[in-house]
């Protein structure tokens, strides 16, 4: 990443500082300039089933309010999908389905806890660790679907989101992911809402779904 670039994050940081999120380091695929979507699957990996539902809702209409076609993906897994761990062979079969009922896109988020920020800022050291597909991403991390003992010792969460492409016609890859702090984790409201806002404005600067005319 630039010199201008992480200038322009440290800004966007300042700017979002009486938030409860804040935008701290992305990435995105350098062979993509503009990335645009058929449908797009929402998919929120947490312990915390009220906190998934109220974050993939938010989001998804955030992304239609800017002309984004998203479905959450409450809406789409049976409610069984998530109460055990998937293989990989398993999640090779989702991808096809999604696929064949008009998916071309993923985007994923999950939230990782740390203990404060010094822990925060080594945290995101990890960020070059890249996951290259979402069977990848999901089949690593669907473990925080059942451990609810998580988050209990964190007071700052670290969240992070990534967008892939599951195109028939295209190599399944990852085009960007971004890593988001969350200062206020017991007002998950708040913490929601604001956390949508960053991610949204995060595509949109990128031109990642949303792209204006």
């Amino acid at each position: 990443m630039n010199k201008l670039y992480r200038y322009i994050l440290i800004v966007v940081g300042l700017l979002y500082s009486c938030t409860s999120s804040e935008l701290v380091e992305n990435w995105k695929n350098p062979e993509i300039k503009v990335f645009e979507t058929q449908k797009v699957l929402v998919i929120g990996i947490t312990p915390e089933e009220s906190t998934r539902k109220v974050f993939e809702k938010k989001l998804v209409a955030e992304l239609k309010k800017n002309g984004v076609n998203a479905e959450k993906s409450e809406d789409y897994f049976e409610n069984s999908f998530t109460s055990s761990a998937k293989t990989e062979k398993e999640m090779m079969a989702l991808e096809s389905k999604l696929i064949e009922n008009g998916f071309d896109a993923i985007l994923l988020s999950k939230v990782l806890g740390v203990e404060d920020k010094i822990t925060v800022v080594k945290a995101y050291r990890n960020i070059d660790k890249t996951f290259k597909s979402f069977r990848e991403d999901y089949y690593e991390n669907q473990k925080i679907y059942y451990d609810e003992d998580y988050y209990q010792e964190y007071q700052v969460f670290h969240a992070e989101s990534s967008l892939y492409c599951i195109c028939p016609d295209k190599e399944r890859e990852l085009i960007w992911k971004g890593a988001i702090d969350v200062t206020e984790p017991n007002n998950i409201k708040k913490a929601v809402g604001d956390y949508v806002k960053v991610l949204v404005w995060a595509l949109k600067e990128q031109e990642l779904l949303i792209v204006e005319e």
